[in-house]
């Protein structure tokens, strides 16, 4: 199995469903007046922290493709991986979701809950920006290098020249016994 990267398409339909979303439970919330719209602090804080966490394990993994480090567990690469392609998606989502309640909130910016949840989500907006951007940046530190093994045509040339080399110096040791006979 290989492992691609994440099309830009991905992104995108994810950041249209998060607005889609967002608007839809900004407009729930403002005609049945309840308080369905912004985001605690504290899940800000750890959206933060996960995408820092994430990127930094991906560099770790980009260490060990560059061979600066010598040993890893190959399923920790791998975890990393999805985790960064999870990390872009899930952001991209929640981009959308928080931005349309924050676009949504600008319009009533006056009342004092309207300009707390429109702080909150840009904010919000601006971390899930990060995130997006630390899931890209951290699948493309998780790429490792080709293999050039004897699948590949130019390992087969290599693979193959060492056997070549000693054809013929075989074929040449024999002509030389011949030429002794003779």
């Amino acid at each position: 199995m290989k492992a691609r990267r994440t099309p830009l398409v991905h992104y995108l339909v994810a950041l249209v469903l998060g607005l889609m979303g967002g608007a839809g439970i900004s407009e729930l919330g403002m005609s049945t007046r309840t308080d369905l719209m912004g985001v605690p602090w504290l899940v800000i804080l750890l959206l933060f922290l996960l995408g820092l966490a994430i990127l930094i394990m991906a560099f770790q993994v980009h260490r060990y493709a560059k061979g600066d480090r010598k040993e890893m567990d190959l399923r920790f690469a791998v975890n990393v991986l999805i985790m960064s392609k999870a990390l872009g998606i899930a952001c991209a989502a929640l981009l959308g979701w928080y931005g349309s309640q924050a676009l949504i909130s600008m319009g009533h910016a006056a009342a004092p809950y309207y300009a707390r949840v429109m702080q909150e989500c840009l904010v919000a907006s601006l971390v899930c920006l990060f995130d997006v951007a630390a899931g890209a940046v951290g699948e493309w530190l998780c790429q490792l290098p080709p293999n050039d093994g004897p699948e590949k045509p130019d390992g087969r040339k290599s693979t193959r020249r060492p056997m070549a080399d000693a054809a013929d110096a075989a074929e040449k040791q024999a002509d030389s016994v011949d030429d002794r006979r003779s």
